[in-house]
């Protein structure tokens, strides 16, 4: 096997490696996009347009609130607690060009969750959305925070209230909680409280600071990830690159809704779509299938991105599936794996194929996909990206043969500067070589596609035999009766771990012997569920991974 067998699979026209030395920064690349696109639509929501000058001008107007009458300065933190909205793309760039380090929250955080972020990252300021001002408030109880920017859903436009959308779905809670906060400022007055002619520029290059992207803390306590100006570009041009074989000039639409504070429709979609001048839809709650069902029919969006729970929970509404999918042109998939009956049940609805790409938080981005011109869904993260290098390794730290089973690890531009202020989980995470240890085991064929086999933690210990829920759950996601299901190993005295299967029905009849039995027609005995727990629905994060760690705590309790 060659030392870049993937290059083999690139579609004609991407280069091994891409010219990351365009831009110095990421005022920069904004700055070029507008040039070049100047009144195209950059970003739209609830009927209203956002251009890439309007961006340019009220981020700058933004930028020299910050400065002159925050007080903040370069490498100073600022918190981002926003859903998809108009005002997430204004105030990133307006802290990037001022040389601040952005720190992206999930607007769902508890106070407890957030008062701990506040204080890992240090935040001086944050711009929070009102439905999420309340948790602010309890939060900062136990956290300081110096500046407070609330933002409303309707402060930039003109628009019906019975658009707004309560994206928090706490259907017996008021819209907006009651909230207090002493010296809270709109983000209206904010950004207008000075004209753009007096925004400083910020002296930028690639090692400047850009993100504390904290991770998904699927399986503990989240960790700031390190993030450079150059890493993200990084992954944007590289990601850019990766599309343009199907990428058109003008007239693309991606429907962005996957949360902006995940790196992956942060870089992947709103990023490397406003490189590329693609108008970007923002969607504040995908979990209202029928508004997101209302949204594809509205703006008839030709690149669409999700994952293995949005597109089963699209596909179950009936006005999904009836709708006309000519203007679809790409899917892409990432954040978990997609079940291969999901995928295929997608591109028969669709005619399009899920383009499924792998990354992390610690990577700034995607590291591989499959080809954008692929026809079918293959079940694989594809290859790595241009300017990537991917092996797969043994416990020693040794690379395995085509092949066998070891941990991803990657190495490339993108990779974090490490997590802030822990410097002994850096050493752990970043080899002297420069590669990331994922905590991800893959297999990479002759070919060098490689498939995900599953998270290191997650893997079942049975009598000594390496057992993957990934696997387990692909099987028995067949079964006709089975709407969701997760899989995780508890504690058995005689094997050391056992698997056990948590299914959410779709058939109300369906019983526990009759999904052992299914499992048993596709699975060596020993990776069979032992046992199966029916559940309303899976805890999941946000962005739809199911968090494997709260089901096996309620079995041990």
């Amino acid at each position: 096997m060659s030392n870049l067998p993937w290059l083999s699979q690139y579609p004609a026209g991407v280069a091994a490696d891409v010219d990351l030395d365009d831009y110095p920064s990421m005022a920069a690349l904004l700055e070029e996009a507008v040039a070049r696109f100047g009144d195209r639509i950059a970003f739209h929501q609830f009927g209203v347009d956002l251009t890439y000058r309007q961006l340019e001008e009220n981020s700058a107007r933004l930028a020299a609130y910050f400065q002159k009458d925050l007080g903040l300065k370069p490498g100073d933190r600022i918190a981002l607690m926003l859903p998809n909205s108009l005002q997430h793309p204004i105030a990133m760039f307006a802290a990037l060009r001022a040389g601040l380090t952005v720190v992206n929250v999930n607007p769902l955080y508890t106070a407890p969750e957030l008062a701990n972020l506040i204080k890992d990252s240090g935040a001086r300021a944050i711009v929070v959305m009102e439905v999420s001002a309340a948790t602010l408030q309890q939060a900062l109880v136990h956290a300081a925070i110096e500046h407070v920017i609330v933002a409303r859903v309707a402060e930039m436009q003109n628009f019906p209230k019975s658009l707004l959308v309560d994206y928090v779905v706490r259907k017996k809670k008021k819209l907006v909680p009651d909230w207090t906060i002493a010296g809270a400022i709109a983000f209206r007055t904010a950004m207008t409280a000075r004209p753009a002619a007096d925004f400083v520029r910020t002296a930028l290059n690639r090692e400047t600071r850009a993100f504390l992207q904290y991770t998904g803390g699927t399986t503990g306590e989240p960790k700031g990830a390190v993030l450079t100006h150059g890493n993200v570009l990084a992954d944007v041009l590289i990601f850019a690159a990766w599309v343009k074989p199907v990428f058109r000039a003008s007239g693309e639409i991606t429907l962005i809704a996957l949360p902006l504070y995940h790196v992956a429709a942060l870089v992947c979609q709103c990023l490397v779509s406003l490189h590329l001048g693609t108008r970007c839809i923002l969607v504040m709650n995908p979990r209202d299938i029928p508004a997101l069902v209302k949204d594809f029919t509205r703006h008839r969006p030709t690149v669409f991105g999700g994952l293995n729970t949005l597109f089963t929970a699209l596909m179950n509404n009936a006005d999904f599936a009836a709708l006309d999918f000519s203007s679809l042109r790409s899917t892409f998939a990432g954040g978990t794996a997609t079940q291969p009956a999901v995928a295929e049940r997608w591109q028969k609805l669709t005619g399009i194929p899920v383009v499924e790409a792998y990354g992390l938080s610690e990577a700034a981005g995607a590291v591989t996909a499959n080809p954008v011109t692929q026809t079918a869904f293959e079940g694989t993260i594809g290859v790595p990206l241009p300017s990537m290098r991917i092996e797969i390794r043994d416990e020693s730290g040794a690379a395995v043969r085509a092949g066998m089973p070891g941990e991803i690890c990657v190495a490339g531009p993108v990779i974090m500067q490490g997590y802030f202020n822990r410097p002994e989980e850096t050493a752990h995470a970043i080899g002297a070589d420069g590669f990331f240890s994922t905590g991800d085991i893959g297999i990479m064929d002759e070919r060098g596609v490689i498939r995900i086999v599953d998270r290191k933690r997650d893997m079942i210990l049975v009598s000594g035999f390496n057992v993957y829920p990934n696997e387990v759950e692909g099987v028995l996601f067949r079964h006709p009766g089975i709407l969701e299901v997760a899989v995780v190993g508890v504690a058995d005295s005689q094997s050391g771990e056992t698997p056990v299967a948590f299914v959410v029905k779709k058939e109300p009849g369906l019983t526990e012997s009759e999904v052992i039995e299914f499992a048993r027609t596709s699975l060596t005995a020993y990776k069979v569920p032992k046992q199966v727990v029916f559940v309303n629905d899976l805890p999941k994060t946000p962005v739809g991974k199911v968090l494997r760690r709260e089901l096996r705590e309620r079995l041990s309790v």
